[in-house]
Formats: C-alpha cells, sequence, structure tokens
C-alpha cells in the first residue's frame, strides 16, 4: 500500500501548482493535451498537476508505484487538499500576515530548490561523473573499510560503566540491545555495518580505524549525539564498486560541492545587512558569536561528502537528502 505520509509529503508542491494554475475552463478532450482530471467546486486539477505531485515522491516510493498505480492515493489526497485550501480561503485565512509569511518563505524555498536542480542539471555531467569515477576505482584500493558495533548513552559515566562490563566479559551486541539510545542499535545489536573513515562523524571515525579487528574503546567516544562505545567488528580494503553503484553517490557529492561554491559565490555577490533579533545594530564587540551553520542544509549533517556519500536520485539528476536522523551514523 502506497505510504500516506510519503504522498502527503509531495502535495505541498502539487498545492502550490494547482493554486497557481487553476482554472474554470472547460476540461480538455480525453487522452489529449494536458486532461482535467479533477473539478473541486469548479477548481480544476490537470494531470500535469499529478504529474508534480508524483515527481515530488521520495524515489524509493516512484520505484516502487509507478503514475498510474499511485494515482487513485496521489488524486485523493490532492483533492482533499484543495478542498481544505478553499474553506481556509473562505475564512479569509490567506489574509492572515503570519500565513502570508509562510507562503512567501514556502515559495522561495520551491524557487532555490528549482535554481538549485537547474545548476545540477547542467554542471553534474555524464563526463564529470565517468571522471570522478575513475579517480574513485584508482584510490579505493589504498584504502579501507571497516565493520563495526556502537553503543550510543547520554552520558560519559554510562559509557565508562558499559566499558567495564566489556572488560568483565559482557557481550557488546547484548549490551547494545539493553544500553543504547540508538533505536536502530536496539534492534541490530549496535550494528552499524561497513563503512570507510570519511562517512562518520570525524570523532566515531577515527576512534574506529583505531581498532583492530575484535577490539573496543578503552575510554567513550565523544559525538554531537553523545557518548559512544565503538567495537570493530572486521576490516577490509574497499572493494571498488560499479559505475552504476556509485555513480548516484559521486552525483550528490558533486552536487553538494556546486550548491555549496554557488551559495557562497552569491552571498560574495550579495549586499547583506544583519541586525540583531530586535533588529537594532549588532554590538561590534562584546555580542556572542553566531552558530556556524552550514547553508543550504536543513541541519548539521554527520560527516563531510566523502567519495561513497549518500546517494542521489540518479546519476545527472541530484538531489540533495534530507538531514540525517541522529539515530544514524552514517551520512
Amino acid at each position: 500500500m502506497l505510504a500516506r505520509r510519503a504522498i502527503v509529503a509531495c502535495l505541498f508542491l502539487a498545492a502550490t501548482a494547482v493554486s497557481a494554475g487553476a482554472q474554470t475552463a472547460k476540461p480538455a478532450a480525453s487522452g489529449g493535451g494536458d486532461p482535467v482530471v479533477a473539478r473541486i467546486n469548479g477548481e480544476l486539477i490537470h494531470r500535469s498537476d499529478v504529474q508534480i505531485a508524483y515527481a515530488a515522491l521520495p524515489t524509493e516510493t516512484k520505484q516502487r508505484f509507478t503514475l498510474e498505480q499511485a494515482y487513485p492515493r496521489v488524486i485523493d489526497e490532492m483533492v482533499s487538499m484543495i478542498v481544505v485550501e478553499q474553506a481556509a480561503k473562505k475564512a479569509r485565512l490567506d489574509s492572515d500576515p503570519v500565513v502570508r509569511k509562510r507562503i512567501s518563505l514556502a515559495q522561495a524555498q520551491i524557487l532555490q530548490d528549482a535554481y538549485f536542480n537547474t545548476i545540477l542539471t547542467h554542471d553534474v555531467t555524464k563526463d564529470k561523473l565517468q571522471a570522478a569515477y575513475a579517480q574513485y576505482a584508482k584510490e579505493a584500493p589504498t584504502h579501507e573499510e571497516v565493520e563495526a558495533r556502537h553503543i550510543l548513552v547520554p552520558t560519559e559515566a554510562e559509557a565508562n560503566d558499559i566499558i567495564a562490563q566489556l572488560k568483565k566479559g559482557a557481550d557488546f551486541a547484548t549490551l547494545a540491545k539493553e544500553k543504547t539510545t540508538d533505536p536502530a542499535g536496539k534492534a541490530s545489536g549496535g550494528d552499524v555495518g561497513w563503512f570507510t573513515q570519511g562517512d562518520m562523524v570525524p570523532e566515531f571515525a577515527d576512534a574506529a580505524f583505531k581498532l583492530k579487528k575484535g577490539e573496543y574503546t578503552q575510554t567513550p567516544v565523544k559525538t554531537q549525539f553523545g557518548w559512544h562505545v565503538i567495537k570493530v567488528e572486521d576490516r577490509r580494503p574497499i572493494k571498488v564498486e560499479p559505475y552504476e553503484t556509485v555513480a548516484p553517490r559521486l552525483a550528490q557529492q558533486m552536487a553538494q560541492q556546486l550548491i555549496a561554491q554557488r551559495v557562497k559565490q552569491l552571498d560574495t555577490d550579495a549586499k547583506v545587512e544583519i541586525f540583531a533579533l530586535d533588529g537594532s545594530p549588532l554590538q561590534a564587540s562584546g555580542a556572542a558569536p553566531a552558530p556556524q551553520v552550514a547553508k543550504g542544509s536543513a541541519a548539521p549533517k554527520l560527516a563531510p561528502p566523502g567519495p561513497l556519500g549518500p546517494g542521489a536520485s540518479a546519476p545527472g539528476a541530484p538531489v540533495l537528502s534530507p538531514a540525517t536522523a541522529p539515530d544514524q551514523l552514517k551520512q
């Protein structure tokens, strides 16, 4: 069954498109042009609106369901959304200043995404991906990857207690199921699978790659997510994967670099004035430093993009993935 959450997540884009192109004209002839597929109190939804909604679905959903298969749920959700939108407009909620601000911010986000996609479509080419793959294939055998488990806890004292239990012969996987705050780790005994050094936050990776097969950290490892106890199950040279497998990940890395460069250039060229939260001028000294948040990202990532970073939907058409959840160690 098509996940309702995945459908609803994409439909803001669809609703924007439908609202922008809403018409009251007669439906187009069946099978030709851009036929009308629904009418809600005179407001029309066209086939192109449904296609926009479907295109915004997660890649894994589109791989499981064709447009035709997803259509009944998509159109049902779109109709429900427009019915509610019409009720909101009738109540004049679209005149509320806060609502208008939120609509403006949502429009800015959609335009940002469209701008980034234009850059990526033009600049992430097959030739560049093949060159990046050739470099990856050349360097891969010279690096290692490890298979590891970890136990994540909120305090250093708890991590030290776990290490003490391991020294007395406790089983690592069993302790992970009992103690870790990582939801995935509770089910897997703390298993995080195989990873390269660039796949993890530096503190975690540095500690893991210092361990031999079968060893665990003798002191707790601190990251932004808490305190870790790490055990390395195995080590091996990195295996060269085929182009078809690696290309989407390379595209994602290339996309992140291109977007970061473009945003930095736009920032440099723009006239930007930033004031305090109350609108007053910022103090030249004595003011608290602003938090360093990476531009173009909803939240901090767990690691910088590596040669085997997260995958994109398809080579040549990458999209930036949402921020990694705290319970996931890999970027």
